[in-house]
């Protein structure tokens, strides 16, 4: 069916005017965390070409209208390229082996690199790993953000041991993204989360960055051109008490350790 622009163009824009509404947020609690959570801004691209009435393929929009699909992407063990506040990225389900594997494969990776995982908000965090030594509302001020947390696993943790096997610590990343975050709490789990590239290779600020590999996700999720350039996040390794280590400067270094300095964390001493 045929779809003239003018009525093309007014569906897209309610669309993004629409909140998470289509999605059933009140299920996800993003009611709450709206109001509670006032960095959780809405990030989606300024300027998204409607295809209407065509064959989009692999390649969707990244707004709310396609979440649900995303979700259900994850929950089925599929792998899928989404935009983050720093760069485009693979993700999967963390708790799925197979579809882990999957992304190593992707990528061509070798498994002794380990994966960070990425979750919803920050009160997700401890599900997963171990937070009750750190200063009340230090991740509450790092995340959400372009940083990602090193903390140690606990025997609480709900991330299979197949995820970077032999390791006791895991990164963890809440970007300051609407659409990965409404995956992830959709997907009622952590997703495992890399850059989408070859291993090796430059990281992606676009989709057309990684158009090799396309074929290899179930979707791809176009945010247009990301502004942070390549950098990527700043890495922070906060699994000792009162202490931190900065692993890669990433894109907020300067602004990371001011936080952390300002909850009276110490660096790390560099091994003799």
């Amino acid at each position: 069916m045929n779809i003239p622009a003018k009525f093309a163009e007014r569906s897209l824009l309610l669309t993004f005017r629409s909140p998470l509404r289509a999605l059933g947020v009140a299920k996800f609690g993003f009611v709450q965390i709206l109001k509670q959570n006032r960095r959780f801004r809405v990030s989606f691209p300024k300027k998204m070409e409607a295809v209407m009435g065509s064959e989009l393929g692999v390649v969707r929009p990244a707004t709310d209208a396609h979440a649900e699909e995303a979700i259900e992407a994850i929950k089925a063990g599929k792998v899928i390229a989404v935009p983050t506040d720093t760069l485009y990225g693979f993700a999967c389900d963390a708790c799925s082996s197979e579809a882990v594997n999957r992304i190593y494969e992707i990528k061509g990776r070798k498994h002794t690199s380990p994966l960070a995982i990425c979750v919803g908000d920050v009160l997700d965090i401890q599900r997963f790993a171990v937070t009750d030594h750190l200063p009340d509302g230090l991740l509450g001020s790092l995340l959400p953000g372009p940083v990602t947390v090193v903390l140690r696993r606990g025997e609480l943790s709900i991330i299979e041991k197949s995820l970077n096997p032999g390791l006791d610590s895991i990164g963890v990343r809440v970007p300051d993204c609407d659409f990965i975050r409404v995956i992830a709490h959709g997907s009622e789990t952590a997703l495992a989360l890399t850059s989408a590239n070859l291993s090796g290779q430059p990281s992606s600020v676009c989709i057309k960055d990684f158009e090799n590999l396309w074929e290899h996700c179930a979707y791809v999720y176009d945010g247009g051109v990301l502004p942070s350039g390549r950098a990527g996040s700043t890495v922070v390794d906060l699994s000792r008490l009162g202490k931190y280590k900065i692993l890669r400067p990433g894109s907020a270094m300067e602004e990371t350790v001011a936080i952390l300095e300002r909850h009276s964390l110490m660096p790390e001493a560099a091994a003799a």
